[in-house]
Parts: structure tokens; sequence; C-alpha cells
């Protein structure tokens, strides 16, 4: 080697290194990346496990209705030919009260490491329709034996005995199959309703369903009043949809929710003629959630993977310039692979213990790692010290950040902050050029 190649690696020793170090933490990418892989396809097993159990169980369910269709057929004379032209068309009626109360016996059922949370369900619906009598116009001739009744049920698997609709005290069967399928894709369906004429008192009905379903359960508020009562012992839910409950009450326990939604609460009228109208977007319920979502918390740490390399490698660049130790690259590239390792050890770890024992155990086994390792390159048992202070107190950061969902921005930001004074505080004494031209500060 020249004297003056030589004397320019000197004079650019920290440069290189740094540039060495930054080459470093892209390669341990490639090992991080495929973690994340690995990640994403336990996730899509679990996804697959899910579908299996609900395929047969019963999948999430959506109850509408019930929605009182007639047929009805109108007279008019075209001028220009005289004759009488008949239109067929369908009335759409929603019942003035509807009330709702629900009973869900949660139980959490698994296939393989995968669980997946489902329900069985007594749904008790009561209510009454005014009577559509009035609102025909004059010469209608109103089909009152094609009259039907429609209840939506999202899953049909999930039905576990016979509904039996009581409409105005008298018992009616159920069949299969929704005949309004671009309101109510799936459902059953109430004929044979009116046995005499149509009068003008109210209507009413109530009727009793055994569902089975998973993960969730949603209610089409119908009603010009709906109001529905869900109570259940599964303590962890998440009320979701367009409605959130007026009263709630979580406990161990379990929890009671209440709803009330008006007619002027959604976007679709009482009643309707021939139109089609989307009912689903109104729809509320609640989601019955399981613990931490393992895969998606690992995801989400996976995000500071490339800070924790860079300040861990910072630490031993640092005890390198300033105690004048040499750390050669392997070493570096060795902590970093520990510090991946992290992360195979918490997703395989949680997904049999659960995410907050998981980390627990990875991040002390890691920092235990790291921190013997570091003694036998620093020789000194103040900065091995430290730097173990130092990896437990990002693993126990990072654990905070991940908890605080809401406010991971700030609390990261802050910390970041901090990172950066005291990096820049350490190093106020330190004299970059002098480093390699075998000066002393």
């Amino acid at each position: 080697m020249t004297e003056k190649k030589q004397n320019f690696l000197e004079r650019n020793a920290v440069v290189i290194k740094i540039a060495a170090i930054a080459f470093l933490i892209l390669l341990l990418l490639i090992p991080m990346a495929m973690v994340r892989s690995l990640v994403m396809e336990r996730r899509g097993r679990q996804i697959e496990a899910t579908k299996e159990i609900t395929s047969k169980w019963g999948n999430e369910q959506c109850v509408t209705g019930p929605i009182l269709t007639i047929p009805f057929k109108t007279y008019n004379v075209d001028k220009e030919t005289n004759k009488t032209v008949v239109s067929e068309h369908l009335a759409y009626f929603l019942p003035e009260k509807l009330r709702i109360n629900g009973m869900l016996n949660p139980s959490v059922r698994r296939r393989g490491i995968f669980k997946v949370a489902v329900y069985s369900s007594t749904i008790e619906v009561e209510g009454y329709f005014k009577s559509p009598v009035t609102d025909f116009s004059d010469g209608a001739d109103i089909d009152l034996k094609g009259a039907y009744i429609t209840v939506g049920i999202s899953d049909l698997r999930g039905i576990k005995e016979s509904i039996s609709f009581n409409w105005e005290g008298i018992p009616l069967n159920c069949e299969p199959g929704s005949r309004i399928i671009q309101m109510v894709k799936s459902g059953v369906t109430v004929n044979d309703l009116f046995a005499k004429e149509l009068g003008t008192q109210d209507i009413h009905f109530s009727f009793k369903m055994s569902l089975n379903g998973s993960e969730n359960i949603k209610f089409v508020p119908v009603g010009r009043e709906t109001d529905v009562l869900l109570k259940s012992s599964w303590n962890n839910p998440s009320f979701d949809g367009a409605f959130l409950p007026a009263d709630r009450e979580v406990s161990d326990s379990g929890f009671v929710a209440k709803w009330k939604v008006l007619e002027l609460n959604r976007n679709y009228p009482q009643k309707w003629v021939d139109s089609q109208q989307v009912l689903d977007n109104s729809a509320f319920g609640v989601s019955l959630l399981l613990p931490v979502e393992t895969y998606q918390i690992t995801e989400r740490s996976m995000k500071y993977a490339i800070l924790f390399i860079a300040l861990t490698f910072m630490v031993f660049f640092f005890v390198e310039v300033l105690r004048k130790l040499k750390v050669h690259p392997i070493q570096y590239g060795l902590v970093g692979l520990g510090l991946i390792l992290f992360y195979l050890l918490l997703l395989s770890l949680s997904e049999q213990i659960g995410f907050g024992y998981a980390y627990l155990i990875a991040s002390i086994a890691i920092v235990l790692m790291i921190t013997g390792y570091s003694y036998s390159i620093f020789k000194n048992i103040r900065l091995t010290l430290l730097l173990g202070i130092l990896l437990a107190a990002l693993y126990l950061f990072l654990y905070i950040l991940l908890q605080m969902q809401d406010y991971a921005l700030l609390i990261g930001s802050i910390g970041l902050f901090v990172v950066l004074s005291v990096t820049m505080y350490l190093s106020r004494k330190i004299d970059w050029y002098s480093i390699g031209n075998g000066k002393s500060e």
C-alpha cells in the first residue's frame, strides 16, 4: 500500500467506518425482510384456519328486517289507444316499532395453534307494522295473498332451530331464501300473511331465532324506532358499525349494550314502491375481540428494527472511537443478527403463550445474549452494563409504543429527540479530524 493511500485511509477512517456500518445495516434488511415474510405467511395461515372454522360453524351474522312486501296492480287508460294499461308494482313497508333482545354465548374454537371467537345466540324480535291500507291509491288492486315478509340472515348455515314467525297471534312457517335479493341477499321468507281483508289496525309480529356465528354480529335498524339490547359473557367487545350503543356496560363478567336508532338516523324511508334501497350501510353491532392480534402487533414492532440496530451500532461505534477499540464488521453483523432474532423469537413464542409473555422472554434473552457478547469485545464491565441497560430501555420503550397506539407518533418523536440530544452531548468534545492521525483530544 502506498504512503499516499495509507494517509488517505487514516484521515478518513471515521467516514469509512460509518459507511461500512451503514452498508451493513442495509444488508441486515435482507434477513429482516425474510422474517417479515414469515409473519405474513403465518398470518395467511391464520386466515385460512379462521375460514375453515367459520365455514362449518357460521360466518359473521347480520340480521335485517322484517320487511313487508305487498304486490299490487294499477290500471291506467292510454289516451292515444284508449286501452287500459295494467302495471305491476311492489310496495315495501318497514315496522313502526322494532325491539330486539339478544344473548350471545361465546366460545373459542381452535385449529392447531390458531384461535377464533365464535358464538351461539338467542335473538328475540318483536314489533308492529302500521296498517298499509291507506298507503295505496284509489283503484289499486292489492294482492294480499301474494304479500310476504322477509327476514335477512347473512349466513343461513348458522340457523340451528326452525323459526316460528308469529303474525297477529298466528304461527307461520318460514321458507328459506330471499325474494328481494337486491336489498336482502340471504334470508327467510314468510308467506300467507293475510287470510282476510286488510284492516286499519296495527299488525303485531314476533319471532325467535337461534343463530351460530363468528367474531361479529350486526343488526339493520329497519324500524321507525329500533331498540336493541345485547348481552354476553364476552369481556372484550368492540362496538362497531353505523351506530354506537346509547348505553353500555363492560366488565370482567361480560357486557350489556343498548342501541336506540330512529328513522331520521338512517338514509332510507319507512315505505317505498319498486325502487331498491341500500340497507346494510346502517348496520351496527359488536365484534368479539380476542387478545392482542399477534401478527399485526409483531409486524408493527418490526417497523422499529432499523432504529434498534442503528442505536446499538452507535454504542459500539462510540466505544470504538472513545476507547480506541477495534470492532470488526463481523462482530457488528453478529450483533445485528441477534437484534433481528428477537422478532423471530417474538413471533414463535407469542403464538404459544401470548404477546406479553413472549415479548418479555424474547427481549430478556436477546439483551442477555448481546450484553454477554459485548463483554468479550469491550473487556469492560461498566461499558457492558451500560449497553445492557440501553438495550433493556429500548425494548421497554418499544413495548410502551406498541401498547399506546394512539400516542405512538408522539412518544416516538420525543424518544428520538432525546436519543439525538444525548448523542450530541456525548460527542460534543470529539475532534473527528484527529481520529486516525494518532492525535488524542
